[in-house]
Order: structure tokens, then C-alpha cells, then sequence
């Protein structure tokens, strides 16, 4: 509504009579008479509205007057909350409201002061919240100016009135009309007057609504528990009257179910104590000034925990869960906090009982345990701990990697997540038990006994923890056998070893017994338990086998490698043997039947008196498969000799088969003479002749044969022309008289002593010759047939058969010519003296002559290969009598022949010796090997390496039997045992003394006490014998390299003076025996090593001699000269001397004259010392003449 009011300024105005009210679309009226003023109802509030006024007489109307209506005013203005520094207004807002004013006054001030407060409110909406924050001022005090609603409202000094902005806050109530100011930053205890003015949209503001309220005095706020226990817990609160809260005390009021008691503090925070656990206590702290004014309090509601457990302990352990339990009186409801050591991984269960099973856990992990109690609200006790481990899971699928005698390397499986295991091992056996640890899951058992079963238990153990135990059982392997030892015969074995394990006698042996490598058939023992021993049987003779000896112990563990050894059978006897000759040749033809099994040859020994000779016949090749043959050549003729034939094999021999055989016969030696002619007649003569030698056979007959020819030997053909056929002038030769000498002595192997005389012409006939009378003046020459075997021919009247025959002939004698009568008889014998001795005269004429042109030759060049002389080869029989003839004229023959050898060999090359890096090698310039035979070592680093002075030597056997070499240098030293070893030499002969005269001769290559080093080669020496004439050492060379050995015997020879020779030749002869003997136990193949200072001299000396010996024993011939020759072709001055050549013949000849006087003296006799050396007896005889075996 509006009430309109006017002014009537005369007195004669008209009288009003209305008032007209319009707007747009709505126009109203009223009446007034004599009035000034006049109310309209029904408008509508905060709407513009036109009045008018009109005078009802004149119908005058006043001047336009436009106004609006004011709002309705707020309703339902109050306090909602009140607080010490906050208060919150509501009211409803009418319709037309657009906006508030509120006008806030301080009323009594304790400081009296008042501030008013002006907060414009617009943006109404319904259920809208505004927060409008103060913050009050002393009296005079500026501060800078804030938007209000943000941090705090703008304020002025005292009396004056401020006014900001609220700040809105999201609808509260969104389907109420109220709205709220939120007042904070109030002043506490404070009397405020809160109007509400609302407003148009325009600005007009309605009617006013007020409401009065104070504020609180204090207020007790963030009241919280700090701390709290079963049964005490402490308290902290704030007070927001900091200008005062010194002046405070406080009342504490606690209540609990059953009893509740108060507590007073002038602090801020208190302690309670004696309460009960697990318990709701309400508490509140009330606030009061030092006048008594109470403020505002706070309350809380608080239980208390329950009491922590006890007895917390664990009941059980697995693998994968342990088992807890524990007792409590005040707690129905339990958390258990479960976490793994090391990786922080937790949960948590919760039960009600008051045990639990914590699962799922992992094996031999330590875990850590925590109990709390839990309240009705989900209050906590006070924790307890306890830490357990689970149980480490058992090992499982546990080998054994290798097993030794000794040792064991066993591993285990453990697939358990945690690192930190370690297992403890008990290991048992019949001999004693251990405990050992390991961290890992593999383990070497160490000093253990061999061939023991030992039981392996093997714990698991985590965090002092025992796991549940797995186990094992294993032998550890027996030792292999030693010392085996081996006696056979031809088909079966006898075997004993040894093992010296503590169980061994609990072993058994497996034997497997291989025959040259065939496993396919080999032959399997098995002995008894603890039998070191087992004899085999069903062998072939003459084989080799290999028996492995296995270990065994229990369950079939073996040895873990049998220890093995090769045997040979003996080899099977030759039963018998038979002896064929050949026809006109020395040689038995021997054979025999095959022996059963296998052989490597036989040996073949043959004597006759005190002559001895054996031979190794190798392999024989067998006619027919059933029976062997083998011929014996240059034995003597019509000779018994005892013959034994032994099988031998592997170094073993059979028993020998014996017999006695006579070799054949052949044509008689040509005996040198003619037969003598004596007692000449006119129709007769008479010859006289000796007998021929019978070494070819035992003579049968003589035959006188006389020619009236020039022929210097007869044919066989002769032997059938008799007197009768001579007269006929079949033939100028005939036979004349035949002598048997069946019945008579002989003397085998020298000339018959018997002398014939033979009456030529006497006219008697013997087996069909007629010895008829002479022819006057025939020239007649005679000649002497001798018969080792005398054949007649039935088919030509009985005569000989010379093709059959073994026959030889004398030369003829010197032609004869008969009388014709008394007178003239001188006559003509002095005509064929004189003949004779013409033809004599021209044949030494040509002989002379052909040799002086040979001379001639040779001068102008005396290089020529065809100057120089070979061989001078002699019959052994011949040798006395060509040493005498050398030996004349202090031995001038020896000198000239001597003196034939110095050029040989002396243009052959030297190229390697005379390079620049090998001439340090050589002790003398002038001894330089030759290329063509010279040693090569093995190249290292250089091709000079290869260097040494040294030559291979031929022997008799071989071009390779001897090394001759210098004595070593100090440089030379690693190259002359680099030698020894790369050659495979097993005999030194050393024929110097280190130092002669002063001067070194030789460098002492052999270590005296300690084994010494030469490079690669080891050499330790084993033992020393020192004899009067020689030193015997035997060493061990090693390559240290291979590991390789061999032995090495050294024969030095420590008589002989350099470029002379020893006092008699009988120590160097006994010498080579010696040597010899050693040399049958080293292999074939192995060279003889000889050397003095140069290497030549004496060198030479001793390699000839041993050839001439081979020589004299195989060929029954001597050629010093060609051998001398032959060694100068390999290495230069080779019998440096001519005192040295000399003493070589001297040597054959002493041993020929041995031959025949069978002279003992020669023999080297010391006896005693020799034995001293390994029983080493010298040799008996050097009857070894002949008997070289094919």
C-alpha cells in the first residue's frame, strides 16, 4: 500500500475530491475531502507507481507526483548460533527482496567503544549461506584496508561504519527460503545488535528487523587425546581467548560407565590416570576466568584401549605356517600383523579366539609377529612381538656329480625363496662319522676312505632352524690294484696284486683279459671277496694279452680305472727239427714243425767245441703253413755241429729243440802247389804230391793226371779219358793212376800230413786207368785230382764221372821231357829248363810293364776314384802271413797303406759346419762333419739348431750304428743330450779323459750327484762303478716336456792316451764285449754314441775294431784297409793316426791267433770287479769265427 499525502497552501484551495494511483496495466482511485493525504491498498511492493490528485469542485488536477513502493521487511530474524568468536543470523526474505543491509552494532564495550558494522547483502537466492568475517580493532588502531569476505572485512576507527561484501557461500538449505550470515571474527563476550534492512532492486529498503545477542565469554577447542592407554591417557585442548588463557582454569569432568570423578588445571592439557581399559569415558573441559565467568566447553568421547596380551608365544612351526597363542581378559577381537624379514612384505589377520595359524608363508623365513587388541570402536592395545622362523623345507633330489677314492661332489636341490640356508651334512660310515656345513647346495666331501659306503644325511637349517633332514648313500670308489705280478707258461697266467685301501677286504676284482686288443673275446673273472689273486687258464702259447683289473665294492662301484698290465704266454717249444745239406755248399737247411700258438721268431744257437753262435731268426716265413725253414750259411764243410732251435717271444724263450747235423761237402780246396816230378826215365816217372787239405769235406781218392798240353788246370772232363785214349790221340791228357783213400787217417780242417809217390808208368790198372808206359822224349806235366766225393760212371766202363764228382785240381807242374835214350837225356832237359825260364822271363816282363803304366796314371791324377784302392780283402787263414809282410821294415807295408787314405773323403762338403753360427759348435777346425752323414737334431728356433758336430757311422749291420761325435763343448752341452734323446741312443762310449796333459779335452757333460737340467732333458745318474781300465755309469734321461725316460749306460774307457794307443790290445778288445753285451738289451734301432776329444782318432779306432770283430765271426775274412776307407767317407781323419792303424791289425791278428790256441791270457780276467757291475761277466773266448745266419 501507499499513502499519499499534499499541502493546501490557501485558503480558498478547491477541495479534493480524489487521488488517482496508475501503472502500465493497473490503475486505482480514492476520495478525500478535506484532506490532505490519502492511503492506497492493494499495490504491490517494490513496484513504480503515477499519483495524481484532483479537486473534485474545479476537476483540477496537482502536478504529477511519481514514487515507489518500499519492501516488505525481512521476517523470522534470529540468532541460530552463537558462539565466543562466531554467531550465525537467519531470516526469510519477502518477495521483492533483491538485496539486505545489515547494520551490526557493538553495544557496551568493556573499553566502550562501539563499531557498527554495514554488510550489504544482494544475489538472494533461497537457502543461500553468506560467511561475513570480522576482525576488530582497539580504539585509533589503522589497518590496511581488506576485501571483506576473503581474509577478514574492512574496518575504521571507533564510531565509524564500515561496510564490504559478503562472501557466498553453495546453497545450504537449497528448498528453504532462509537465508544465513555466517558472523566470524567476533568479539568474545560482547553484547551485539544484529539489523536487517531488505532492499528493492532498485536500492529502497523496507522496514528494519533487529535482533540483540552476545557473544560467548570463551570456548574450549581442539580438545584431543594425545596420548592413551589401558589405563591412563593425556588430553591437550586450546583456548581462543589468547589475550587471557593464562587466567583460566579448567575443569575436567570424566565419566565413565560405572564411576566418573572431575580433575582441575590451570594448563592447557592433563593426564588421566586409573582408568579402565577398554572403557567409553565422556569427557569435557570446562573453561573458567579468574572472575568466575564460565566459557564455552569441549567434550569428547574417548575409549580406552584394552590391555596388551600376554603370554604371546608360538605354539608351532612348519614349512609354510606357524601357529600362535596368547591369553587376554578385556579384548574378544585381535589384529595380528605378520611381516617377513628382510623384504618388509606384512599382512594381516584378525581373529576372535585367542590362538591363530599364520599360513602361506615361505619355508626358512624369518617372520616377526605383532598383537594388537582391538576395542568396541576399534581402539588398540598396546602391541606384543614375538619373531619365529619357519621351517627350512627338506632337500630333495640330491646327486652325487663325481665320486673319486677320496672325494665326493654331491648337490641337492632346495627350490625355498630364501638365500640365507645353510646345510649341515652328517656323514657316517663303519669307520667313524662327521659333520660338516655348507652354504650352498653343493658340496665336496673330502679324506674320505677309499671303497667306503658312506650315508649322507643332509639338514637344512635357516635362522637356527633345523629343517626336516633327506639323505643319501654312496660308495666312494676303491683304489685301482698295484704291484700286479704275472708268472706264466704257455697257456696259462698266474696273477697277484695288491690294494692296500682299509676295505679292501670287502673288494672284489673284476679281471678282463684281452688278447692283442680283441675285446670281442676277451675272457671276464670275478674273484671272491678279499682274493688278491687269480690264475688264468686256456691261453694260446706265444700270445699277448692285456688283463684289466677292475675294482669293485658293494653295489658294483668300480675303480675308476682299472689298473692293467700286458703279459706275454710262452711261447710253445719246437718238438723236433731236421737237417738237410745243400750240395757243395756250407749250409744246413733246418726245419721244423710250426709249435702251436704265435712267435716272434727263433732263436738259433749252433756250437761246435768251444765256438759259439747265436742268432735271432725274427720271423720265419712257413712253406706250407705247418712248417718252418731256414737256412744256416759259411759254416764250415763236412763239420758236426750241435744245433738247438728255441721259440722265442716277447722276450721269453721255449725250451729248445737239439740235434746234431753234419754240413755237406764240396770240391776240395785247389791246393797252391803242383805235385813234384822225380826218378825220370825214359818211359817213366815219378811224381810226388801231399795230400789235399780236407776242410771242404774228407778226401775219398787222388787221381794222377798227366798232360802233355799247355793247360794250366785240368777240367773235369779229363777224368774220362784214359792211357788207351791218349795213344789213340783222342785226347793230350789222360788219367794215369786213381789212389782211394777209404780207411786212412785224416785230419779234418787241415792239409793232410800224408805224402804220395806215384810210379808213373808202371803199367798197373786201378778202377779201370791203365798206367802205361811213357812215350821217350814226350814232354809230360802232372797234375793231382782230389776227391771229396768220387763218382763212377756205370755207362763209361766204370771211369768218373766228373760232373758228379767233387773234384778239384792242383796246377800242373812244370812241364817234364823225357830221354829218348841215356845220351841224349841232358840234352833234352837242359832244352825245357831252359824254356821254362823264358816263359817265366816274358810274363813278368808284361807284368811289370802293366804296372808301371798304372803308376803313371795314377801320378798324373791322383784324384781320380779309380786311384784310390777300396778293399783289401784277406782270408782269415791268410791274415799272419800278410801281417808279417806289412809288418817288415818296422812296418813299412802298414805306412804305404796308410799313407794310400789320407786324401779319401777330403773333397766331400762341409757346408754347414763352416757357417758363421755353427763354428762356435766345433772344438777343432780342422775335424768339420761332412753333410752327407752328419747328425740333424730337430729345428727350434732357428735353422741352425739343427747342427751338431757329429756324423752317423756304418757299422756292420747297418749304416747307422754308431754316432761318432766331439767331446761336448760348454755350449754344447743342451745340444749333445738333445741328441742323445732325439736319436734314442742308450750307450755312450767315452774314450777320453776330461783333462790330458793339462788340457781340456772333453767338457764333464754327466751330473755327479743331483739330477741336472739341459733344457728340456732331465739327467739324473743312478749309479757309478770304477774299474782299473774303465768307469761304468748308468743314468735316467727324462723329457720333461713328454715325461718321457729311458736309461743310458756310459762305458768310459779311461786308457788310452789321445793320438796313441792302449798297452795291449786285449782291454780294448774286452772292451767291445762290453759294450756289445749291454747293446742286446737295447733296441735294434738304437746307435752306439762314440766319442773322444775330436771325435776321430780314437773314435774311429774303436768303430773299426768292432766291425772287424763282426767281420772275422761272420765272414771268416778281414779287410782293415776298406773299412778305414769306408769310415773316412762319413767324417774325416776317422783313425787319426798310423800308430792306430797299425794297432788295428795288431788287434786281428791277436784275435785269429785266439781262434786257433784257444788262448785265454787274452781274456780280459778282473773278474771280481766286473761282477761288481750288475754280475757282468767277460767274455770266454773270441772263438766266434763263421756262422753267419740267413
Amino acid at each position: 500500500s501507499v499513502t499519499t499525502t499534499w499541502e493546501n497552501t490557501g485558503s480558498t484551495a478547491p477541495e479534493y475530491v480524489s487521488t488517482e494511483v496508475t501503472k502500465a496495466d493497473w490503475k486505482g482511485t480514492t476520495s478525500a475531502e478535506d484532506q490532505t493525504g490519502d492511503g492506497i491498498t492493494g499495490l504491490s511492493p517494490t513496484t513504480s507507481y503515477t499519483s495524481f490528485v484532483t479537486a473534485d469542485i474545479l476537476f483540477h488536477q496537482c502536478p504529477l507526483c511519481v514514487f515507489k513502493i518500499e519492501p516488505s521487511p525481512i521476517s523470522g530474524l534470529h540468532v541460530s548460533f552463537v558462539g565466543v568468536t562466531q554467531a550465525t543470523l537467519t531470516w526469510e526474505n519477502a518477495n521483492g527482496t533483491a538485496a539486505c543491509r545489515l547494520l551490526l552494532e557493538g553495544i557496551g564495550s568493556p573499553k566502550e567503544w562501539t563499531q557498527d558494522l554495514v554488510v550489504n547483502i544482494s544475489g538472494l537466492a533461497p537457502g543461500t549461506r553468506h560467511k561475513v568475517t570480522l576482525s576488530l580493532l582497539e580504539p585509533n588502531e589503522q589497518r590496511e584496508s581488506l576485501p571483506c569476505g576473503q581474509s577478514g572485512s574492512h574496518h575504521t576507527a571507533q564510531g565509524e561504519r564500515s561496510t564490504c561484501r559478503p562472501t557466498a557461500l553453495s546453497p545450504h538449505h537449497p528448498l528453504t527460503r532462509d537465508t544465513e550470515v555466517l558472523l566470524f571474527g567476533l568479539k568474545s563476550n560482547t553484547q551485539y545488535e544484529a539489523t536487517v534492512y531488505s532492499q528493492a532492486a532498485d536500492g529502497t529498503e523496507g522496514q528494519p528487523r533487529n535482533v540483540t545477542f552476545r557473544t560467548v565469554a570463551s570456548q574450549v577447542f581442539d580438545l584431543k587425546v594425545v596420548d592413551i592407554g589401558a589405563t591412563n591417557m593425556t588430553l591437550s585442548w586450546k583456548i581462543n581467548d589468547n589475550e587471557s588463557s593464562s587466567v583460566y582454569t579448567y575443569e575436567i569432568q570424566v565419566a565413565g560407565p560405572t564411576d566418573s570423578f572431575t580433575l582441575r588445571t590451570n594448563e592447557t592439557g592433563v593426564i588421566i590416570t586409573s582408568l579402565n581399559s577398554s572403557t567409553l569415558y565422556n569427557i569435557t573441559v570446562r573453561p573458567f576466568l579468574g572472575n568466575g565467568s564460565e566459557g564455552m566447553s569441549g567434550s569428547l568421547q574417548v575409549y580406552t584401549p584394552p590391555g596388551p596380551v600376554s603370554d604371546f608365544r608360538v605354539t608351532n612351526v612348519s614349512t609354510r605356517a606357524i601357529g600362535l597363542a596368547w591369553w587376554s581378559n578385556d579384548s574378544d577381537f585381535f589384529k595380528i600383523l605378520t611381516t617377513e624379514n628382510g623384504t618388509g612384505k606384512s599382512q594381516v589377520n584378525t581373529t576372535t579366539d585367542q590362538s591363530i595359524v599364520i599360513g602361506d608363508l615361505s619355508p626358512g623365513t624369518m617372520y616377526h609377529f605383532e598383537i594388537r587388541p582391538q576395542g568396541p570402536n576399534g581402539t588398540e592395545g598396546e602391541p606384543q612381538r614375538v619373531c619365529s622362523s619357519t621351517d627350512p623345507s627338506a632337500v630333495f633330489d640330491i646327486r652325487v656329480l663325481q665320486v673319486t677314492t677320496t672325494e665326493m661332489e654331491l648337490e641337492w636341490q632346495n627350490t625355498d625363496s630364501s638365500s640365507d640356508y645353510t646345510y649341515t651334512l652328517d656323514v657316517q660310515s663303519k669307520y667313524g662319522s662327521n659333520k660338516t656345513n655348507s652354504s650352498h647346495k653343493a658340496i665336496t666331501l673330502k679324506d674320505l676312505v677309499p671303497g667306503t659306503l658312506y650315508n649322507i644325511t643332509i639338514f637344512p637349517e635357516a635362522n637356527h632352524v633345523v629343517g626336516e633332514s633327506n639323505f643319501t648313500a654312496q660308495y666312494t670308489l676303491p683304489s685301482s690294484v698295484s704291484d700286479i705280478e704275472i708268472s706264466t707258461n704257455t697257456t696259462a697266467a698266474s696273477l697277484t696284486w695288491q690294494n692296500l685301501d682299509r676295505a679292501s677286504d670287502t673288494y672284489t676284482y673284476h679281471l678282463l683279459i684281452e688278447k692283442d686288443g680283441n675285446s670281442s673275446k676277451a675272457t671276464q673273472l670275478v674273484t671272491d671277496m678279499g682274493v688278491t689273486s687269480a690264475t688264468v687258464t686256456e691261453l694260446i702259447p706265444g700270445s699277448v694279452y692285456t688283463v684289466e683289473i677292475f675294482t669293485e665294492v658293494g653295489n658294483g662301484t668300480k675303480s675308476l680305472a682299472p689298473s692293467w698290465q700286458s703279459f706275454c704266454t710262452d711261447p710253445a717249444p719246437v718238438t723236433s727239427f731236421h737237417c738237410e745239406v745243400v750240395p757243395k755248399e756250407p749250409t744246413l737247411i733246418l726245419k721244423w714243425a710250426r709249435p702251436p700258438g704265435t712267435n716272434v721268431g727263433f732263436r738259433l744257437e749252433i756250437s761246435r767245441g768251444a765256438w759259439r753262435n747265436v742268432t735271432d731268426l725274427g720271423s720265419c716265413t712257413s712253406e706250407n703253413g705247418t712248417e718252418y725253414r731256414t737256412e744256416v750259411t759259411y759254416l764250415n764243410y763236412s763239420t758236426s755241429y750241435n744245433i738247438s732251435i728255441t721259440a722265442s717271444f716277447c722276450n721269453k724263450t721255449a725250451s729248445p729243440a737239439q740235434n746234431t747235423c753234419l754240413t755237406g761237402i764240396t770240391d776240395p780246396p785247389s791246393p797252391d802247389g803242383s805235385p813234384n816230378i822225380t826218378s825220370i826215365s825214359h818211359n817213366s816217372v815219378k811224381v810226388e804230391f801231399s795230400g789235399f787239405e780236407a776242410s771242404h769235406g774228407p778226401i775219398k781218392a787222388y787221381a794222377l793226371i798227366l798232360t802233355t798240353g799247355n793247360a794250366v788246370y785240368p777240367s773235369a772232363n779229363v777224368l774220362r779219358y784214359t792211357y788207351e785214349d791218349f795213344k789213340k790221340g783222342a785226347s793230350d791228357t789222360y788219367v794215369t793212376y786213381l789212389i782211394t783213400t777209404e780207411g786212412k787217417r785224416r785230419s779234418q780242417g787241415l792239409a793232410e800230413v800224408l805224402k804220395y809217390e806215384v810210379d808213373v808208368g808202371n803199367e798197373s790198372t786201378t778202377h779201370g786207368y791203365y798206367n802205361g808206359k811213357l812215350e821217350p822224349l814226350g814232354s809230360y806235366r802232372a797234375c793231382v785230382a782230389g776227391f771229396t766225393n768220387i763218382t763212377f760212371n756205370p755207362h763209361n766202363n766204370g771211369l768218373i764221372d766228373g760232373a758228379e764228382s767233387y773234384v778239384s785240381f792242383s796246377p800242373y807242374s812244370d812241364a817234364v821231357f823225357l830221354p829218348q835214350d841215356p845220351g841224349v837225356i841232358c840234352g833234352a832237359v837242359f832244352g825245357c829248363i831252359f824254356g821254362a825260364l823264358v816263359i817265366v822271363a816274358v810274363g813278368g816282363f808284361i807284368f811289370w810293364r802293366k804296372k808301371s803304366m798304372n803308376f803313371i796314371e795314377c801320378k798324373k791324377n791322383p784324384k781320380t776314384s779309380f786311384c784310390f784302392l777300396r778293399s783289401k780283402l784277406i782270408k782269415v787263414e791268410n791274415f799272419e802271413t800278410y801281417f808279417k809282410k806289412q809288418q817288415a821294415d818296422s812296418n813299412c807295408g802298414f805306412a804305404e797303406e796308410y799313407e794310400d787314405l789320407k786324401l779319401v773323403g777330403i773333397s766331400l762338403p762341409k757346408y754347414a759346419a763352416e757357417l758363421p753360427e755353427n763354428r762356435g759348435k766345433n772344438r777343432y777346425n780342422n775335424v768339420l762333419p761332412y753333410d752327407i752323414s752328419r747328425v740333424k737334431l730337430s729345428v727350434q728356433t732357428h735353422s741352425t739348431d739343427d747342427y751338431i758336430n757329429a756324423n752317423y757311422m756304418p757299422g756292420y749291420h747297418s749304416k747307422k750304428d754308431f754316432i761318432a761325435t766331439q767331446g761336448p763343448l760348454p755350449n754344447t752341452l743342451k745340444d749333445f743330450w738333445r741328441m742323445v734323446w732325439e736319436k734314442n741312443v742308450y750307450a755312450i762310449v767315452m774314450l777320453t779323459k776330461c783333462v790330458e796333459q793339462g788340457r781340456t779335452k772333453c767338457e764333464e757333460y754327466w751330473p755327479s750327484k743331483q739330477a741336472q737340467d739341459y733344457g728340456d732333458i732331465t739327467v739324473a745318474m743312478t749309479s757309478e762303478v770304477v774299474l782299473p781300465e774303465w768307469t761304468i755309469r748308468d743314468f735316467t734321461v727324462k723329457n720333461m716336456e713328454t715325461s718321457e725316460s729311458h736309461p743310458l749306460r756310459q762305458f768310459h774307457f779311461t786308457s788310452w792316451p789321445d793320438h796313441g794307443v792302449p798297452d795291449t790290445t786285449d782291454l780294448l778288445i774286452n772292451f767291445r764285449y762290453l759294450v756289445r753285451d749291454y747293446m742286446k738289451q737295447s733296441p735294434p734301432e738304437s746307435p752306439v754314441l762314440v766319442h773322444c776329444s775330436a771325435g776321430v782318432g780314437r773314435t774311429g779306432t774303436f768303430i773299426a775294431i768292432d766291425r772287424l770283430i763282426y767281420q772275422i765271426e761272420n765272414e771268416n775274412m778281414v779287410d782293415v784297409y776298406g773299412i778305414v776307407y769306408d769310415l773316412r767317407m762319413h767324417r774325416p781323419l776317422m783313425v787319426q793316426t798310423e800308430d792306430q792303424y797299425v794297432f788295428l791289425n795288431q788287434c786281428v791278428l791277436d784275435i785269429i791267433r785266439s781262434q786257433k790256441d784257444s788262448k785265454v791270457d787274452l781274456i780280459y780276467q778282473n773278474t771280481t770287479a766286473m761282477t761288481i757291475y750288475e754280475n757282468l761277466a767277460p767274455v770266454a773266448a773270441f772263438g766266434k769265427t763263421n756262422g753267419y745266419i740267413a
